[in-house]
Protein backbone atom coordinates (compact mmCIF):
# COMPACT_ATOMS: atom_id res chain seq x y z
CA UNK A 1 0.00 0.00 0.00
CA UNK A 2 1.04 3.32 -0.55
CA UNK A 3 2.64 5.17 1.75
CA UNK A 4 0.48 8.55 1.51
CA UNK A 5 -2.55 6.27 1.35
CA UNK A 6 -5.14 7.51 4.07
CA UNK A 7 -6.04 5.40 7.55
CA UNK A 8 -9.77 4.93 7.22
CA UNK A 9 -11.39 4.83 10.75
CA UNK A 10 -15.40 3.36 10.76
CA UNK A 11 -17.94 5.26 12.96
CA UNK A 12 -16.83 8.96 13.77
CA UNK A 13 -18.20 8.40 17.44
CA UNK A 14 -16.71 8.14 21.38
CA UNK A 15 -14.24 6.02 20.26
CA UNK A 16 -13.81 6.51 16.11
CA UNK A 17 -13.28 10.31 16.45
CA UNK A 18 -10.56 10.73 18.89
CA UNK A 19 -9.10 8.04 17.37
CA UNK A 20 -9.28 9.64 14.34
CA UNK A 21 -8.01 13.29 15.44
CA UNK A 22 -5.02 11.57 17.23
CA UNK A 23 -3.94 10.07 13.94
CA UNK A 24 -4.30 13.68 12.45
CA UNK A 25 -2.47 15.12 14.76
CA UNK A 26 0.29 12.87 13.88
CA UNK A 27 0.78 13.53 10.28
CA UNK A 28 -1.21 10.95 8.73
CA UNK A 29 -4.29 11.31 6.39
CA UNK A 30 -7.34 10.33 8.25
CA UNK A 31 -10.55 9.38 6.10
CA UNK A 32 -13.29 8.41 8.55
CA UNK A 33 -16.61 6.83 7.38
CA UNK A 34 -19.73 7.17 9.34
CA UNK A 35 -23.36 5.50 8.11
CA UNK A 36 -25.15 9.15 9.42
CA UNK A 37 -25.01 11.53 6.35
CA UNK A 38 -25.73 14.69 9.17
CA UNK A 39 -23.03 13.42 11.11
CA UNK A 40 -20.45 13.18 8.11
CA UNK A 41 -21.45 16.72 7.25
CA UNK A 42 -20.99 18.45 10.23
CA UNK A 43 -17.35 17.18 10.74
CA UNK A 44 -16.30 18.25 6.87
CA UNK A 45 -17.63 21.49 8.54
CA UNK A 46 -15.56 21.44 11.30
CA UNK A 47 -18.51 21.09 13.98
CA UNK A 48 -18.03 18.69 16.61
CA UNK A 49 -21.34 17.10 18.44
CA UNK A 50 -19.30 15.20 21.67
CA UNK A 51 -19.39 17.77 24.40
CA UNK A 52 -14.80 17.38 25.28
CA UNK A 53 -14.29 16.91 21.50
CA UNK A 54 -13.46 20.75 20.35
CA UNK A 55 -15.31 22.15 17.02
CA UNK A 56 -11.93 23.91 17.13
CA UNK A 57 -10.01 20.43 17.10
CA UNK A 58 -11.81 18.85 14.22
CA UNK A 59 -11.96 22.23 12.56
CA UNK A 60 -7.85 22.22 12.44
CA UNK A 61 -7.83 19.14 10.54
CA UNK A 62 -10.14 19.49 8.36
CA UNK A 63 -8.74 22.93 7.37
CA UNK A 64 -5.24 21.16 7.21
CA UNK A 65 -6.59 18.10 4.71
CA UNK A 66 -5.61 15.67 7.24
CA UNK A 67 -9.04 14.63 8.47
CA UNK A 68 -12.07 14.06 6.00
CA UNK A 69 -15.73 12.23 6.49
CA UNK A 70 -17.50 9.88 4.27
CA UNK A 71 -20.59 8.14 3.75
CA UNK A 72 -19.31 6.63 1.00
CA UNK A 73 -17.55 2.88 1.97
CA UNK A 74 -16.12 2.67 -1.76
CA UNK A 75 -13.82 5.38 -0.67
CA UNK A 76 -12.38 2.11 1.74
CA UNK A 77 -10.39 1.16 -1.10
CA UNK A 78 -7.85 4.09 -1.19
CA UNK A 79 -6.83 3.32 2.79
CA UNK A 80 -3.73 1.65 4.15
CA UNK A 81 -5.76 0.67 6.90
CA UNK A 82 -9.28 -0.07 8.19
CA UNK A 83 -10.02 0.59 11.69
CA UNK A 84 -13.73 -0.51 12.91
CA UNK A 85 -14.99 1.51 15.98
CA UNK A 86 -18.56 0.35 15.98
CA UNK A 87 -21.01 -0.89 18.63
CA UNK A 88 -21.70 -4.05 20.14
CA UNK A 89 -24.68 -3.36 21.62
CA UNK A 90 -26.79 -6.70 23.65
CA UNK A 91 -29.86 -8.18 22.04
CA UNK A 92 -32.96 -9.59 23.96
CA UNK A 93 -31.80 -12.41 26.28
CA UNK A 94 -28.31 -10.44 27.10
CA UNK A 95 -26.88 -12.11 23.55
CA UNK A 96 -24.25 -10.30 21.99
CA UNK A 97 -25.39 -8.26 18.76
CA UNK A 98 -22.41 -8.26 16.55
CA UNK A 99 -24.94 -6.00 13.60
CA UNK A 100 -23.32 -3.61 13.80
CA UNK A 101 -19.37 -5.12 13.45
CA UNK A 102 -20.61 -7.38 10.64
CA UNK A 103 -22.39 -5.64 8.47
CA UNK A 104 -19.39 -2.88 8.58
CA UNK A 105 -17.94 -5.92 7.40
CA UNK A 106 -20.44 -6.27 4.66
CA UNK A 107 -19.94 -2.79 3.61
CA UNK A 108 -16.42 -2.94 3.58
CA UNK A 109 -15.30 -6.05 2.20
CA UNK A 110 -16.09 -5.58 -1.69
CA UNK A 111 -13.44 -2.49 -1.11
CA UNK A 112 -10.33 -4.72 0.33
CA UNK A 113 -7.29 -4.84 -1.73
CA UNK A 114 -4.27 -6.93 -1.20
CA UNK A 115 -2.22 -5.50 1.83
CA UNK A 116 -4.48 -4.10 3.37
CA UNK A 117 -5.22 -4.03 7.38
CA UNK A 118 -8.48 -4.43 8.76
CA UNK A 119 -8.25 -4.23 13.07
CA UNK A 120 -11.43 -4.29 15.11
CA UNK A 121 -11.95 -1.85 18.00
CA UNK A 122 -15.27 -2.60 19.03
CA UNK A 123 -15.31 -4.83 22.19
CA UNK A 124 -16.53 -8.25 21.94
CA UNK A 125 -16.38 -11.95 22.97
CA UNK A 126 -13.21 -13.67 22.09
CA UNK A 127 -13.48 -15.17 18.49
CA UNK A 128 -14.84 -12.56 16.80
CA UNK A 129 -12.22 -11.00 14.95
CA UNK A 130 -10.88 -14.54 13.48
CA UNK A 131 -13.87 -15.84 13.18
CA UNK A 132 -17.15 -13.94 12.64
CA UNK A 133 -15.33 -11.05 11.23
CA UNK A 134 -12.75 -12.78 9.19
CA UNK A 135 -16.08 -14.76 7.52
CA UNK A 136 -17.30 -11.59 6.51
CA UNK A 137 -14.66 -10.43 4.94
CA UNK A 138 -13.30 -13.17 2.92
CA UNK A 139 -16.76 -14.13 1.36
CA UNK A 140 -17.16 -10.81 0.68
CA UNK A 141 -13.52 -9.90 -1.29
CA UNK A 142 -12.45 -13.33 -2.47
CA UNK A 143 -9.25 -12.89 -0.69
CA UNK A 144 -7.39 -15.04 2.54
CA UNK A 145 -6.98 -12.98 5.68
CA UNK A 146 -3.42 -13.42 6.96
CA UNK A 147 -1.81 -13.84 3.35
CA UNK A 148 -4.11 -11.10 1.03
CA UNK A 149 -4.34 -8.96 3.87
CA UNK A 150 -3.83 -8.44 7.41
CA UNK A 151 -6.49 -8.71 10.46
CA UNK A 152 -6.31 -8.06 14.24
CA UNK A 153 -7.86 -6.72 17.05
CA UNK A 154 -7.12 -4.01 19.06
CA UNK A 155 -9.62 -2.43 21.95
CA UNK A 156 -10.21 0.71 22.13
CA UNK A 157 -9.96 2.11 25.58
CA UNK A 158 -11.53 5.46 25.84
CA UNK A 159 -11.97 7.49 29.09
CA UNK A 160 -15.05 10.48 27.82
CA UNK A 161 -14.90 13.08 30.55
CA UNK A 162 -11.82 12.11 31.83
CA UNK A 163 -9.00 15.51 31.29
CA UNK A 164 -6.17 12.65 31.79
CA UNK A 165 -7.36 10.48 29.14
CA UNK A 166 -5.45 11.50 25.73
CA UNK A 167 -5.10 8.85 23.19
CA UNK A 168 -1.66 9.06 22.53
CA UNK A 169 -0.77 7.98 25.96
CA UNK A 170 -2.53 5.34 26.95
CA UNK A 171 -1.04 2.22 26.20
CA UNK A 172 -2.52 0.64 23.26
CA UNK A 173 -3.05 -3.91 23.13
CA UNK A 174 -2.75 -5.36 19.98
CA UNK A 175 -2.92 -8.99 19.02
CA UNK A 176 -2.59 -10.13 15.04
CA UNK A 177 -4.50 -13.22 12.85
CA UNK A 178 -0.86 -14.53 11.87
CA UNK A 179 2.61 -12.57 13.28
CA UNK A 180 2.48 -10.83 9.64
CA UNK A 181 -0.57 -9.69 11.04
CA UNK A 182 0.29 -8.11 14.27
CA UNK A 183 3.67 -6.39 12.96
CA UNK A 184 1.41 -4.66 10.27
CA UNK A 185 -1.01 -3.21 13.13
CA UNK A 186 2.19 -2.19 15.11
CA UNK A 187 3.36 -0.09 12.18
CA UNK A 188 -0.01 1.27 11.78
CA UNK A 189 -0.98 2.48 15.80
CA UNK A 190 2.81 3.38 15.90
CA UNK A 191 2.63 6.33 13.96
CA UNK A 192 0.18 7.69 16.60
CA UNK A 193 0.08 5.99 19.93
CA UNK A 194 3.26 6.07 21.82
CA UNK A 195 3.42 2.75 24.00
CA UNK A 196 2.33 -0.32 21.97
CA UNK A 197 1.52 -3.60 24.30
CA UNK A 198 1.72 -6.82 21.72
CA UNK A 199 -0.48 -10.16 22.88
CA UNK A 200 0.03 -13.64 21.47
CA UNK A 201 -3.54 -13.11 19.15
CA UNK A 202 -6.79 -11.47 18.79
CA UNK A 203 -8.33 -13.63 21.07
CA UNK A 204 -6.16 -12.62 23.86
CA UNK A 205 -6.69 -8.75 22.89
CA UNK A 206 -9.99 -9.37 23.06
CA UNK A 207 -10.03 -11.20 26.20
CA UNK A 208 -7.91 -7.94 27.71
CA UNK A 209 -10.80 -5.56 27.37
CA UNK A 210 -13.20 -7.50 28.71
CA UNK A 211 -11.26 -8.57 31.89
CA UNK A 212 -10.56 -4.87 32.38
CA UNK A 213 -14.09 -4.21 32.11
CA UNK A 214 -15.66 -7.07 34.36
CA UNK A 215 -12.72 -5.78 37.07
CA UNK A 216 -14.68 -2.49 37.16
CA UNK A 217 -18.41 -4.05 36.76
CA UNK A 218 -17.39 -6.67 39.64
CA UNK A 219 -15.63 -4.00 42.09
CA UNK A 220 -18.68 -1.36 41.48
CA UNK A 221 -21.30 -4.42 42.54
CA UNK A 222 -19.50 -4.85 45.46
CA UNK A 223 -19.08 -0.93 46.61
CA UNK A 224 -22.91 -0.97 45.88
CA UNK A 225 -23.70 -3.54 47.82
CA UNK A 226 -21.35 -2.31 50.88
CA UNK A 227 -23.30 1.25 50.12
CA UNK A 228 -26.67 -0.52 51.58
CA UNK A 229 -24.90 -2.89 54.49
CA UNK A 230 -23.62 0.02 55.47
CA UNK A 231 -26.65 2.29 55.46
CA UNK A 232 -28.28 0.10 57.60
CA UNK A 233 -25.18 0.30 59.86
CA UNK A 234 -25.51 3.97 59.77
CA UNK A 235 -21.98 4.53 58.12
CA UNK A 236 -21.15 6.52 55.12
CA UNK A 237 -20.08 4.58 52.64
CA UNK A 238 -18.49 7.50 50.79
CA UNK A 239 -16.25 8.66 54.54
CA UNK A 240 -15.54 4.85 54.55
CA UNK A 241 -13.87 5.03 51.04
CA UNK A 242 -11.63 8.02 51.71
CA UNK A 243 -10.56 7.05 54.58
CA UNK A 244 -9.84 3.28 52.67
CA UNK A 245 -7.85 4.69 49.78
CA UNK A 246 -5.33 6.48 52.35
CA UNK A 247 -4.01 2.94 52.26
CA UNK A 248 -0.91 2.94 49.76
CA UNK A 249 -1.33 -0.65 48.95
CA UNK A 250 -4.14 -3.11 48.48
CA UNK A 251 -6.53 -1.25 48.03
CA UNK A 252 -8.33 0.55 44.54
CA UNK A 253 -11.12 3.12 45.18
CA UNK A 254 -14.30 2.45 43.15
CA UNK A 255 -17.69 4.44 43.78
CA UNK A 256 -21.07 3.72 44.42
CA UNK A 257 -24.06 4.93 42.41
CA UNK A 258 -27.65 4.57 41.39
CA UNK A 259 -26.69 1.48 38.74
CA UNK A 260 -24.19 1.02 35.71
CA UNK A 261 -24.41 2.61 32.67
CA UNK A 262 -22.58 3.87 29.15
CA UNK A 263 -22.20 1.66 26.33
CA UNK A 264 -19.42 -0.93 28.23
CA UNK A 265 -19.58 -1.65 31.90
CA UNK A 266 -23.42 -2.56 31.80
CA UNK A 267 -23.13 -4.58 28.43
CA UNK A 268 -19.16 -5.86 27.66
CA UNK A 269 -19.15 -8.48 30.66
CA UNK A 270 -22.19 -10.14 29.32
CA UNK A 271 -20.55 -10.86 26.18
CA UNK A 272 -17.99 -13.48 28.26
CA UNK A 273 -20.95 -14.45 29.78
CA UNK A 274 -22.69 -15.94 26.93
CA UNK A 275 -19.39 -16.98 24.91
CA UNK A 276 -18.44 -18.82 28.41
CA UNK A 277 -21.64 -20.89 27.69
CA UNK A 278 -20.51 -22.29 24.90
CA UNK A 279 -17.99 -23.82 26.76
CA UNK A 280 -19.62 -25.29 29.16
CA UNK A 281 -18.47 -22.84 31.76
CA UNK A 282 -20.06 -20.24 34.07
CA UNK A 283 -19.62 -16.68 34.99
CA UNK A 284 -20.87 -16.49 38.62
CA UNK A 285 -19.28 -13.21 39.67
CA UNK A 286 -20.24 -11.92 36.54
CA UNK A 287 -23.82 -12.72 37.21
CA UNK A 288 -23.87 -11.46 40.68
CA UNK A 289 -22.47 -8.32 40.13
CA UNK A 290 -25.18 -7.39 37.01
CA UNK A 291 -27.89 -8.50 39.86
CA UNK A 292 -26.23 -6.03 42.02
CA UNK A 293 -25.47 -3.29 39.79
CA UNK A 294 -29.35 -3.86 38.40
CA UNK A 295 -30.73 -3.78 41.46
CA UNK A 296 -29.27 -0.14 42.26
CA UNK A 297 -32.11 1.93 40.82
CA UNK A 298 -35.09 0.13 42.86
CA UNK A 299 -32.43 1.42 45.94
CA UNK A 300 -32.23 4.67 44.78
CA UNK A 301 -36.11 4.75 44.41
CA UNK A 302 -36.79 3.40 47.94
CA UNK A 303 -34.47 6.31 49.56
CA UNK A 304 -36.61 8.83 47.25
CA UNK A 305 -40.12 7.27 49.16
CA UNK A 306 -38.48 7.19 52.44
CA UNK A 307 -37.30 11.14 52.20
CA UNK A 308 -40.86 11.99 50.57
CA UNK A 309 -42.58 9.64 53.88
CA UNK A 310 -40.43 12.22 55.94
CA UNK A 311 -42.51 14.81 55.06
CA UNK A 312 -45.86 13.13 54.74
CA UNK A 313 -45.95 12.82 51.31
CA UNK A 314 -45.59 9.74 48.17
CA UNK A 315 -44.03 9.25 44.81
CA UNK A 316 -47.54 9.48 43.71
CA UNK A 317 -48.64 12.70 42.83
CA UNK A 318 -44.93 14.66 43.56
CA UNK A 319 -43.20 16.25 41.33
CA UNK A 320 -39.67 15.19 41.28
CA UNK A 321 -36.70 16.64 39.81
CA UNK A 322 -34.03 14.23 38.31
CA UNK A 323 -30.68 16.26 37.69
CA UNK A 324 -28.55 14.82 35.67
CA UNK A 325 -29.65 12.58 32.41
CA UNK A 326 -26.12 11.23 31.06
CA UNK A 327 -24.75 7.77 32.61
CA UNK A 328 -21.29 9.73 33.81
CA UNK A 329 -20.18 13.19 34.72
CA UNK A 330 -19.46 15.94 32.59
CA UNK A 331 -20.01 14.39 29.18
CA UNK A 332 -22.88 14.06 26.70
CA UNK A 333 -23.30 10.54 26.73
CA UNK A 334 -26.74 9.20 27.75
CA UNK A 335 -26.32 5.83 26.38
CA UNK A 336 -28.01 3.25 29.31
CA UNK A 337 -27.93 5.24 31.43
CA UNK A 338 -29.40 4.45 35.07
CA UNK A 339 -30.99 7.67 35.29
CA UNK A 340 -33.43 6.72 32.38
CA UNK A 341 -34.39 3.27 34.71
CA UNK A 342 -34.92 5.87 37.51
CA UNK A 343 -37.31 7.86 35.81
CA UNK A 344 -39.12 5.21 34.55
CA UNK A 345 -39.38 3.75 37.73
CA UNK A 346 -40.49 7.14 38.98
CA UNK A 347 -43.45 8.19 36.31
CA UNK A 348 -44.68 4.20 36.89
CA UNK A 349 -44.75 5.20 40.91
CA UNK A 350 -46.91 8.06 39.72
CA UNK A 351 -44.45 10.91 40.43
CA UNK A 352 -44.00 14.31 37.39
CA UNK A 353 -40.78 13.96 36.46
CA UNK A 354 -38.74 16.55 34.26
CA UNK A 355 -35.29 16.57 34.35
CA UNK A 356 -32.05 19.25 34.15
CA UNK A 357 -28.36 18.30 32.74
CA UNK A 358 -26.56 21.01 31.39
CA UNK A 359 -24.98 18.53 28.28
CA UNK A 360 -28.27 16.87 27.31
CA UNK A 361 -30.52 19.56 26.99
CA UNK A 362 -32.74 17.64 24.49
CA UNK A 363 -33.50 13.73 24.44
CA UNK A 364 -32.02 12.62 21.68
CA UNK A 365 -33.72 9.15 20.12
CA UNK A 366 -32.25 5.96 21.44
CA UNK A 367 -33.41 2.41 21.16
CA UNK A 368 -34.03 1.59 24.76
CA UNK A 369 -35.78 4.73 25.98
CA UNK A 370 -37.36 6.03 22.51
CA UNK A 371 -40.27 7.51 24.73
CA UNK A 372 -38.23 9.88 26.71
CA UNK A 373 -36.73 11.31 22.96
CA UNK A 374 -37.50 15.07 22.51
CA UNK A 375 -37.89 16.26 26.04
CA UNK A 376 -36.23 19.46 27.04
CA UNK A 377 -34.05 19.72 30.65
CA UNK A 378 -35.21 22.67 32.71
CA UNK A 379 -33.75 25.52 33.48
CA UNK A 380 -32.23 25.11 36.93
CA UNK A 381 -33.40 28.59 38.27
CA UNK A 382 -34.17 29.08 42.20
CA UNK A 383 -38.11 28.99 41.38
CA UNK A 384 -37.81 26.02 39.48
CA UNK A 385 -35.79 24.23 42.27
CA UNK A 386 -38.26 25.48 44.87
CA UNK A 387 -41.36 24.21 42.86
CA UNK A 388 -40.41 19.99 42.89
CA UNK A 389 -41.09 18.21 46.01
CA UNK A 390 -38.02 15.98 45.57
CA UNK A 391 -34.36 16.74 43.63
CA UNK A 392 -33.17 13.27 42.61
CA UNK A 393 -29.42 13.36 41.76
CA UNK A 394 -28.50 10.94 39.39
CA UNK A 395 -25.23 12.60 38.03
CA UNK A 396 -22.32 14.74 39.19
CA UNK A 397 -21.67 17.37 36.70
CA UNK A 398 -19.58 20.03 37.70
CA UNK A 399 -22.04 22.69 35.77
CA UNK A 400 -24.21 22.23 37.68
CA UNK A 401 -24.60 25.21 40.84
CA UNK A 402 -24.96 22.73 43.61
CA UNK A 403 -25.02 25.68 45.55
CA UNK A 404 -28.25 26.83 44.42
CA UNK A 405 -30.08 23.19 44.18
CA UNK A 406 -28.79 22.99 48.39
CA UNK A 407 -30.39 26.31 48.97
CA UNK A 408 -33.99 26.04 47.41
CA UNK A 409 -34.48 21.91 47.06
CA UNK A 410 -37.37 21.01 49.79
CA UNK A 411 -35.78 17.61 49.46
CA UNK A 412 -32.35 16.10 48.08
CA UNK A 413 -31.77 12.06 47.44
CA UNK A 414 -28.32 12.18 46.17
CA UNK A 415 -27.27 9.18 44.56
CA UNK A 416 -23.53 10.70 44.07
CA UNK A 417 -22.36 11.92 46.91
CA UNK A 418 -22.16 15.27 44.94
CA UNK A 419 -24.00 17.82 47.63
CA UNK A 420 -22.58 16.13 51.21
CA UNK A 421 -20.53 19.14 51.56
CA UNK A 422 -23.16 21.90 51.32
CA UNK A 423 -26.03 19.97 53.48
CA UNK A 424 -24.41 17.19 55.24
CA UNK A 425 -26.87 17.27 58.54
CA UNK A 426 -29.52 18.63 56.87
CA UNK A 427 -32.85 17.09 57.25
CA UNK A 428 -34.05 17.33 53.86
CA UNK A 429 -30.68 15.93 52.69
CA UNK A 430 -30.70 12.19 52.36
CA UNK A 431 -27.89 9.47 50.19
CA UNK A 432 -28.65 6.71 48.34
Amino acid sequence: MSLNAPIGIIGLGYVGLPLSLRFAQSGTAVLGFDIDPPKVEKLNAGQSYILHISSEEIAAQVTAGSFKATADFSQASLCDALIICVPTPLANGREPDLSYVLNTGRAIAPYLKKGQLVVLESTTYPGTTDTDLCQVLEEGSGLKAGIDFHLAFSPEREDPGNPLSDVANIPKVIGGLTPACQKRAMEIYGRAIRTLVPVESCRVAEAVKLTENIFRSVNIAMVNELKVVYAAMGIDIWEVIEAAKTKPFGFMPFYPGPGLGGHCIPIDPFYLSWKARQYGQETRFIELAGEVNTAMPAYVIKRASEALASVQKTLKGSRVLLLGIAYKANVDDDRESPAYVLWEMLEEAGAEVEYHDPHVPVIRPSREHAHFAGRVSLPLTDANVAGFDLVLLATHHQAVDYSLVAKHAALVVDSRNALASLMKGQPNYFKS
